[in-house]
């Protein structure tokens, strides 16, 4: 089949580009079991392994869609009636009043349980762009990854957690020293490192030498992919059990608690972690490969006239606070 991938962000990815990293092994994965694959996304984009069309954000959708495609992968919510068949993946959490669509998918199945729904894949990535770790590399630190500034990640639950270790250090990747953006909020303690936001080798390098990401979030994590990328080198998860984490996050690759005192604690047994366990299980089971199997499911459901949802899926709680517990 002939599948157009629909983003509104140019590939490939510059930076860190969660999303376009999972759109990107996906397609490469449909073009390795015979599919051919053209993305729709903004000008500036470019593909070895498929074909790319320019998406003008001021035409219709429809006007935009070759004849020759048989279904449209969205990326985000549709603002029209589609005249293909076609899916959308839900990436992150929608408030109670956006309306979704009855073809769906969702990130994981917590995600997806709490919009009514049981339409999900989990997301892949190509490892091959990660290369083949060395884990028997020394540990000299703990990792964060993601967007600081999101209060809901709770970068300060992490540091709290690696300052009440007796040393252990802190890389935080994704965050600034001084942050203004939630008021005036400095951290002092030299045992803490700020990178910025980082790509590339540096990003790789700092992954390869963490004893363990510290991911203490408060909300409900639609999938994580920090959480996969950390565990492909080797990383144990230590972090809240929100979300998508405890469908993640095992006991053999990490340790769950929404306390500072008891992660804190956790960390000090970091290396009875296997990091082998760790690799082995992103590489295996969180892969594009993996990934793209199940959408070809989706994409033959929707090809036979089904919808992947009985009905449209909504949120199930609205009550759910801003910020779940930590202490």
């Amino acid at each position: 089949m002939h599948i157009l991938i629909v983003h509104d962000q140019q590939i490939p990815v510059s930076g860190y580009g969660g999303t376009e990293r999972v759109i990107w092994g996906l397609a490469k994965s449909l073009n390795s079991l015979g599919h051919q694959v053209t993305f729709l996304v903004p000008a500036g984009s470019s593909c070895p392994f498929a074909s790319v069309l320019n998406w003008n954000p001021q035409l219709p959708l429809n006007d935009q869609i070759p004849e020759y495609i048989d279904v449209v992968h969205l990326n985000q919510l549709p603002q029209e009636s589609l005249s293909k068949p076609y899916v959308v993946t839900i990436h992150g959490n929608l408030n109670s009043d956006t309306l979704l669509d009855k073809n769906a998918i969702f990130v994981s199945q917590n995600h997806a349980l709490r919009y009514g729904s049981n339409s999900f894949v989990h997301n892949g990535l190509d490892w091959s762009d990660y290369g083949k770790p060395n884990l028997k590399l020394s540990r000299n630190h703990f990792h964060f990854l993601g967007k600081a500034a999101w209060r809901v990640k709770n970068v300060q639950g992490a540091i709290d957690t690696v300052l009440m270790s007796p040393s252990e250090t802190l890389a935080v990747l994704g965050g600034t020293r001084l942050n203004l953006k939630m008021g005036f909020r400095m951290t002092w303690s030299p045992r803490i490192t700020f990178y910025g936001t980082v790509g590339g080798q540096q990003k790789l390098d700092l992954l390869s030498q963490s004893k363990g990401l510290i991911f203490p979030v408060r909300w409900h994590e639609p999938f994580g992919l920090a959480i996969t990328e950390s565990l492909y080198f080797g990383c144990p998860i230590f972090a809240t059990p929100y979300g998508s984490l405890p469908e993640l996050v095992t006991s053999e690759v990490g340790y769950l608690s929404n306390n500072h005192q008891e992660l804190s604690q956790a960390i000090l047994s970091a290396d009875d972690f296997n990091r082998n366990d760790c690799h082995a299980y992103a590489r295996d089971v969180f892969d594009a490969l993996t990934m793209a199997k199940k959408y070809i499911k989706a994409y033959e459901n929707v090809l036979n006239g089904q919808f992947l949802n009985e009905e449209i899926p909504r949120i199930m709680d609205g009550n759910i606070p801003k910020f779940l517990p930590w202490s």
